[in-house]
């Protein structure tokens, strides 16, 4: 049950943005193996005057992508790959003519199992309720 946040500068055009939360839950199923039904994809834009990189705004089209999953369930390797095809994805999506600039950030948050969930449980809550079964 993952959550992804990506943060675009306000100026970036995407080709169809649809297209981009599909691919990325079906990245994130692939390879963090997490479940698509529940995986959430969020947008935002971000003006150009309200990111900063090194002290300066640009014009330059910026990326921040963040997932959050549970603690554990992935290896290094996973997280790894998931960074790099990820950025790889990211600039596919971008309308003709524009580039992500390398000042692009992805990263993958751990909670504890008992820090989040959804439908009213935590992580944690769902374990048990599936082992007790």
């Amino acid at each position: 049950m993952p959550i992804l946040t990506l943060k675009l500068s306000a100026h970036a055009q995407l080709k169809d943005a649809q297209a981009l939360s599909l691919a990325l839950t079906q990245l994130s199923a692939q390879v963090l193996h997490k479940r698509a039904d529940v995986t959430s994809v969020v947008f935002e834009r971000i003006a150009a005057n309200d990111w900063w990189v090194g002290g300066d705004t640009h014009e330059h089209i910026r990326v921040q992508l963040d997932i959050r999953i549970t603690q554990g369930t992935n290896t290094e390797a996973e997280k790894a790959a998931f960074i790099t095809q990820a950025f790889a994805l990211l600039p596919e999506h971008l309308a003709a003519g524009q580039t992500m600039h390398a000042t692009s950030y992805i990263s993958v948050q751990e909670l504890p199992a008992t820090d989040w969930g959804y439908g009213g449980l935590t992580q944690q809550q769902r374990r048990v309720a599936t082992v007790g079964l």
